[in-house]
């Protein structure tokens, strides 16, 4: 009976997506739909299989979807304000978003990437950048939550990011946006006498020490994406460069006249090498690293001054150009770590260079010039083979675990699969529509798992019920399993998702943390029993030591507040037990309510504007008796002699 209600259900679901896909889901590469619902179902209390993470885009957030269910289930504030978990409003989290230009609350999220052992992602914590002002941030995966930001100096554009070493050594920064480094104030059209790019290598192996470990100037042009090596290349980096016209203006046009750009291969322990050395020029900058305790539940900001810089022509052997056609986007690298895919977006083809022979042309100095001190490599003597895919605007490829790659087409709307050896196209379906990237779970790293593909498109017109001029993003989810593509699913994403990684769930379900035991919590203002709940006068400032469980927050009954005085409610949840969060806020505060998880504290600042009394509640669905969970504050003239007083339970 369960069997026959579970393949109902999926039937019925099928027959939802069948007609409300409003796009050819039924054609090409498309199982039937009661075959692909039962593929993507997962039944009322069971587990996805993978979790997937998705940047928000411009939303500054990282969402977290199950895969193959495509439910939504989290979205994680990491560079921009939430007001639902008070992320940036409290007087907690507020230090994680302060930057050399001050408190900044929103960024332009774009590459998850997920922390590494031997190559393998490992659950651990995940990474992404902020690209407008450039920084990146660590989420621990025990807990969800933003535990650390470290802002990127010398740079502009901060998009090549942050794509990890093969044991979390590092991860790296490049400017997409090269700038007068340092910062000055020159001609914009004084472009090439001026302007340069920054490559940055940020320590991320301890958590709470991100620390930008050494930068490397560069010339000019646009650093666009990166990925670290594997195996036999993990002590390297490939950056993808667009603009070797150093062109300032109308780039669309002036910034796509070369018929080669480059991919930038760094040799980041050669770096380190001459790091030791002494060859880092100190160069004058300031930035902010800031940490977030889950012992004290609050972050902490640092100001950084000066950064370790090398100059390539001072540093033999540090960098090296390969050439590339044309305006390259992705550039990846298999799991083997012997080909490295340049993603040449104004190409038809897929140019695939070999490791290898990478090394020989250096060994052989088998060199077609220079920029600033870079020799560039031949051509010829790197290149290992050629894709000829006959799509449009290829862009991102990724690998399964049988010796094929996957290459998202942007402009031909495509997935395209081929082998990788005798660079043969394999399969190819349509992708609803204009794909950017595409992710497999481990794609990129030395074991894929390969089970699914996930496509993150664009544009979702007539995909979904309209939702007036703005739609949502689109993911659709393919199972590569066998020797031909299958679409499986559709599903709405938050923001716009740039790139997306997955990892089974197994690997971080058993790391999570539930509660946070309250006898553990340093807070500065924590209370660990009702008892000592209290209201404490400081001039004009108050503080309010409040403790909550269902169902009551104690104090619920305060006067003596006057108006203007500066009021600090310090919540400690009271609760142990898993999925008891408890919300606080109060009439007239202009941040955002409180959302404090079982043993932890967290504070809401409020200064009363006028005369009377005010309710506070607890907005979080806690118990039967959550409606009761609720007190007032009386607010009296400035210079009234009330006294200062609390209770709960007292007439």
């Amino acid at each position: 009976m369960k069997i026959y209600l579970n393949l109902l259900t999926a039937a019925i679901l099928a027959t939802f997506i069948g007609c409300n896909s409003g796009g050819d889901s039924a054609g090409k590469g498309a199982l039937s739909s009661s075959k692909a619902a039962e593929k993507v179902y997962v039944a009322p209390g069971e587990y996805d299989e993978f979790y997937a993470f998705m940047s928000g885009g411009f939303s500054g957030q990282l969402s977290v979807y199950g895969l193959p269910s495509g439910r939504l289930l989290k979205v994680i504030p990491v560079f921009s304000q939430d007001a639902e978990k008070s992320y940036g409003y409290n007087e907690e989290t507020i230090p994680m978003l302060n930057t050399s230009f001050g408190f900044v609350p929103w960024d332009d999220a774009h590459h998850p990437e997920l922390s590494q052992t031997n190559g393998v992602p490992d659950g651990r914590w995940i990474f992404i950048n902020g690209n407008n002002t450039p920084r990146i941030a660590r989420i621990d995966l025990t807990t969800f939550e933003t535990t650390e930001i470290i802002e990127i100096p010398n740079s502009g554009g901060n998009h090549s990011s942050p794509f990890i070493t093969e044991n979390s050594e590092y991860v790296v920064a490049g400017t997409r946006f090269s700038v007068p480094i340092p910062q000055k104030d020159v001609a914009i059209n004084s472009y090439k006498e001026n302007f340069r790019g920054a490559l940055s290598y940020i320590r991320a192996d301890k958590p709470g020490e991100m620390a930008v470990s050494f930068q490397i100037l560069v010339p000019g042009f646009d650093y666009d994406l990166a990925h670290s090596g594997k195996g036999k290349s993990s002590d390297w980096t490939f950056f993808t460069t667009y603009n070797t016209e150093q062109s300032h203006t109308l780039k669309e046009i002036n910034a796509s006249q070369n018929d080669k750009d480059f991919i930038a291969a760094v040799n980041w322990k050669k770096a380190e090498e001459y790091i030791k050395e002494g060859k880092g020029r100190d160069f004058p900058v300031e930035y902010m690293h800031n940490v977030y305790s889950d012992i004290t539940h609050t972050a902490t900001s640092n100001k950084i001054s000066g950064v370790k810089v090398l100059i390539p022509s001072e540093c033999p052997g540090l960098i090296y150009y390969l050439p590339t056609p044309k305006s390259p986007h992705g550039v990846d690298v298999d799991p083997t770590g012997e080909y490295i895919v340049g993603n040449g977006k104004l190409s038809a083809d897929l140019t695939v260079h070999s490791f290898e022979k990478m090394l020989k042309a250096i060994e052989n100095e088998s060199f077609d010039g220079d920029v600033d001190g870079i020799p560039i490599l031949n051509f010829e003597d790197v290149v290992a083979g050629t894709v000829v895919s006959g799509g449009l605007g290829p862009l991102h490829t990724e690998f399964d675990n049988k010796g094929n790659a996957y290459t998202s087409f942007f402009i031909s709307s495509e997935v395209v699969k081929w082998k990788i050896g005798t660079w043969e196209v394999l399969d190819r379906l349509p992708a609803y529509y204009s794909i950017g990237h595409l992710m497999i779970p481990g794609g990129d790293s030395k074991k894929p798992w390969g089970k699914y593909l996930v496509a993150l498109n664009k544009i979702t017109k007539d995909r979904y019920l309209p939702t007036g001029p703005e739609m949502n993003h689109s993911a659709q989810l393919y199972d590569i399993s066998g020797d031909k593509m299958e679409l499986l699913l559709d599903f709405p994403t938050i923001g716009e998702p740039h790139y997306a990684q997955a990892i089974p769930a197994e690997l971080v379900m058993k790391n999570s943390k539930k509660i946070y035991p309250i006898n553990e919590n340093e807070h500065a203002y924590a209370i660990k029993n009702e008892r000592d709940a209290k209201v404490v006068r400081e001039g004009k400032v108050v503080r309010v030591y409040m403790t909550s469980i269902r169902s009551h927050l104690n104090p619920d009954n305060i006067e003596g507040i006057k108006v203007g005085d500066e009021v600090y409610f310090h919540l400690t949840n009271l609760e142990q037990d898993w999925d008891v969060p408890h919300g606080f806020s109060i009439m007239g505060a202009r941040n955002a309510e409180l959302l404090v998880m079982p043993g932890q504290t967290e504070t809401l600042r409020w200064v009363p504007q006028r005369e009377g009394v005010y309710p506070f509640y607890c907005t979080d669905f806690c118990s039967a008796l959550h409606q009761e969970m609720q007190g007032y504050v009386r607010v009296s003239p400035a210079g009234s002699d009330v006294p200062l007083k609390w209770s709960m339970g007292e007439d």
